[in-house]
């Protein structure tokens, strides 16, 4: 099997090649190409371990160091977004595609003309282009499989079941380090404490768009997109202990839920070997261990990202831009100290608030330089609104 790992350095990336590790001994995997960003000795040591035939940093000021350190091997070094773009031009068996952030758009859409299939690990994929990208997949055959262990559950709880029967899909979320703090407690919470999550091992900025359920937000968004589903079909409850992923209620009342320990190789290994499912050496499930399996309400007055992932639910347009490209920039400022935790939904709120882009809840972007055009736009305007 040929593959691309888009986003190799980041958490879903280094997870994708300790599966591989794992899984070498029984299963035949070419490496064609990593891509990364800032992480030039991760890329570089992931590189030379799996012989890989090109390496390219998103970062054009990191193609020297890329070239020192790779000097003595024969291997393919590229940078810049054009470079990514055509790695995905290279074709493969199997693309996962995991960089952060609306940075992975453009080439998740690449992807999918020239890859049988792509892991979707890029949630901003289907929240800013969702019915663009899923029309491209369907106009070059390719298969679409999601990664997010959330959207990874719902697809095998509704692989064989008629859509049509599906009452409601519900996605579970840990609650993140905040799940226990009241309103006020959380006013004045710090970078670090919100990158604590209790669950997951995450990158900086996914650990903290968790802690403020705004990574929940969007998931809700791509669940619309993936699954073809209305805003009233889809629910957010609580689950602290991350073991069921999402559950899917059908008509007759019946829900179904997939369970497996909070570890994502579970869900790229399902992506990997799909349509087949394969034994993986990995952690089991021990259900006797399992003292409780709790559930809450959201408490979206702490969690207001929630109501406003509502919103584009509603909507048919391109709206999702617009959220994205707020909640990308609001989360910049809170790093930098710019803003207060509490701040980056307001900051969202008021966006999408502005008069100018009450057009995009009904104008659909068709191209992905329309879709990069508006992202840049709003980006922009985001960092001037002030709180």
């Amino acid at each position: 099997m040929k593959i691309i790992i888009f986003g190799s350095t980041g958490s879903i990336g280094q997870s994708t090649l300790s599966l591989i590790r794992i899984l070498k001994n029984t299963q035949k995997f070419e490496i064609l190409a990593l891509t990364g960003n800032d992480n030039i000795e991760q890329l570089c040591k992931d590189a030379i371990e799996f012989k890989v035939k090109r390496v390219v940093t998103a970062n054009k000021n990191c193609i020297f160091q890329l070239k020192e350190k790779l000097s003595s091997y024969n291997v393919e070094i590229y940078a810049g977004e054009e470079a990514i773009l055509d790695t995905a031009r290279m074709g493969a068996d199997w693309i996962i595609s995991a960089i952060v952030g609306f940075a992975g758009v453009p080439p998740t859409i690449e992807a999918v003309k020239y890859c049988k299939i792509v892991a979707v690990a890029n949630k901003e994929s289907l929240v800013c282009a969702g019915k663009l990208l899923m029309d491209t997949a369907n106009t070059y055959k390719s298969k679409l499989l999601p990664v997010d262990s959330e959207h990874n559950a719902i697809f095998q709880c509704v692989n064989s079941e008629n859509p049509k029967t599906i009452k409601k899909v519900i996605l579970t979320a840990s609650g993140g380090p905040f799940r226990n703090f009241t309103l006020s407690e959380m006013s004045n919470v710090t970078v670090a404490q919100a990158m604590n999550h209790p669950t997951w091992s995450m990158g900086k900025r996914i650990s903290i768009d968790s802690a403020s359920m705004f990574n929940k937000a969007l998931e809700l968004i791509e669940a619309k997109y993936f699954f073809d589903l209305k805003s009233n079909q889809l629910e957010v409850v609580i689950h602290p202990e991350s073991i069921i992923h999402s559950m899917v209620t059908f008509i007759d009342n019946s829900t179904l839920a997939q369970l497996c320990p909070n570890d994502m190789r579970n869900a790229i290994a399902h992506t990997l070997n799909y349509p087949e499912r394969k034994k993986i050496p990995i952690k089991d499930l021990d259900l006797t261990s399992l003292k409780n399996l709790s559930f809450e309400e959201v408490d979206e007055k702490k969690f207001p990202s929630i109501n406003l992932a509502r919103i584009i639910l509603k909507t048919k347009g391109s709206l999702g831009v617009v959220f994205n490209a707020a909640k990308e920039i609001a989360l910049d400022r809170f790093i930098s100290n710019d803003i207060k935790f509490l701040d980056m939904s307001n900051l969202v709120e008021k966006v999408l608030q502005l008069p100018e882009m009450s057009e995009y809840e009904c104008t659909l972007l068709y191209s992905i330089d329309e879709i990069i055009s508006l992202n840049n736009r709003v980006r922009q305007i985001s960092q001037q609104i002030r709180i």
